[in-house]
Parts: C-alpha cells; structure tokens; sequence
C-alpha cells in the first residue's frame, strides 16, 4: 500500500445489455456484488484513498460501498464516457495523492497483485501513464494499442473506430490505468467527443500525450482471465465459474 496513490472505480454504467432492472455492478458473483471486489482489490493498493464513479442507481451502489468502507464518491449524472467519469472524479483526488489508477467495476477478477506490478513498472520507468495490456487471438471489441518504435503509445483505437489494419492489432486495452495526476487533470479537459460513440474517451489522453512526448508505456500481462469485462449475462455465468473455481 503506498500513500501517495489513489484509485478511481469505473461504476456508473448502466449496464443494457444485462436484460435487468439491477444496476450493472450490483449483479452477484458467488453471491456477492462484483463491485465489492474491485473495491476490495482497490483498498489492498490505496486504503481509503479510493474514489467510486457513480451513476445508474447511485443510492443503491453507494449503499452497498458503504457498508464495507469509508470511500469516496462521484457522482457523473450523465454517462458521457470513461473520460467524462474521470473527470467527475477529479475534485475527489485527495492532495497528497501523485497518481491515479482507474479500475473498472464491472471487472472483479482483477487481483491486487497485477494492480502493484503496474504501479511498481510506472515508478520505476517515470512514466506519466502506464497502461495494462494484454495479447489476444482474438481481440474483437476491445481497443487495440499503437505502439511506436520505442514502444510509446501512439494511440488506442476502440473496435468502432478501428480501421480493417487496426483490427488486426492483437495487443489490447484492459481498461486498467496508472496515471500521473498532474498530467491527467491537464490532459482531460482536452479531449472531444468526435467518435463513433459521441463519447468522451479516456483512451483519447494517450493521443494528447503522445504529441507532448510524454513517457506512456504498456505493462503486458499474462493473465487474460482477470481483466474480463462483464457486460452480458453469458460473461456473468463465466466470470461466476472463474470466480467459484479461486
């Protein structure tokens, strides 16, 4: 656990494709909320340095929270994208804290120890955004992650903007940040909706800091089970099993 780190949780969602009333992040793995995992592996890494972006049903995903720790909260009314919740999160960043890691919470097999290696790799390496990917055969709706001859990232092109080479690219974006707090409060407001989507996206900062030459660089995980999003009830079912079998 480090003083100096505060983590944001991606909860805000609102979760269509789940076919349910229940607020994304509220649907049970072994029978327990999947938010709680990701707020549990968060406090392993920053204490009650962390920040929940909250949305769809807040009261409710707040509750819950609540009852398990004193965090903080953001509350982003309209689902404009991870950048636009990012941004709602902003203000909450306690001073003392130098960097940022944002976690999803729709993501609960994440385990705090890939979250410190990522740490570890982005102090050691000075870097103002490190980023969590990993290699996929088959990388369909995930961002795909342009790297330079150094091996910087250029860019991160999402599946809907992704040209037919871009496709092609097989190391993706797990959705998993860390980020050096000055740069992302500089970077965010720049950033536009001009997508496919009409969203803001987080993802955008890599571009802004690529043209400022900042030092943005990729952790390659060997673990493709713990960054599993679940936006599905199939993904729910496999992500229970994964979870019942820990």
């Amino acid at each position: 656990m480090r003083k100096n780190v505060a983590v944001i949780i991606l909860a805000a969602g609102m979760g269509t494709r789940m076919k349910s009333d229940k607020a994304k992040v509220l649907h049970e793995i072994q029978g327990r909320p999947m938010i709680l995992y990701v707020v549990e592996t968060a406090r392993k890494i920053a204490g009650d340095d962390v920040i929940v972006v909250i949305g769809n049903q807040a009261q409710e995903v707040r509750s819950i929270i609540s009852d398990t720790a004193e965090l903080f909260f953001a509350y982003q009314e309209q689902q404009l994208g991870t950048g636009h919740a990012v941004l709602c999160a902003l203000p909450k960043i306690p001073e003392h804290c130098d960097h940022v890691i944002i976690l999803c919470g729709d993501a609960p097999l994440i385990q705090p120890e890939t979250i410190a290696a990522l740490l570890e790799d982005h102090l050691e390496a000075r870097r103002d955004v490190s980023l969590l990917a990993v290699e996929m055969d088959n990388p369909f709706g995930y961002g795909r992650i342009v790297l330079d001859h150094n091996r910087q990232i250029a860019a991160i092109i999402e599946e809907a903007d992704a040209s037919a080479d871009q496709k092609l690219i097989k190391l993706i974006n797990s959705g998993i940040y860390c980020i050096d707090k000055a740069f992302l409060s500089e970077a965010l407001p720049q950033i536009r909706a001009d997508n496919a989507q009409g969203e803001l996206y987080l993802t955008d900062i890599m571009s802004i800091g690529y043209q400022e030459k900042r030092n943005m660089g990729v952790v390659v995980g060997t673990n493709c089970q713990q960054i599993i999003g679940i936006n599905t009830c199939r993904d729910l079912a496999i992500v229970d099993e994964i979870m019942k079998s820990r």
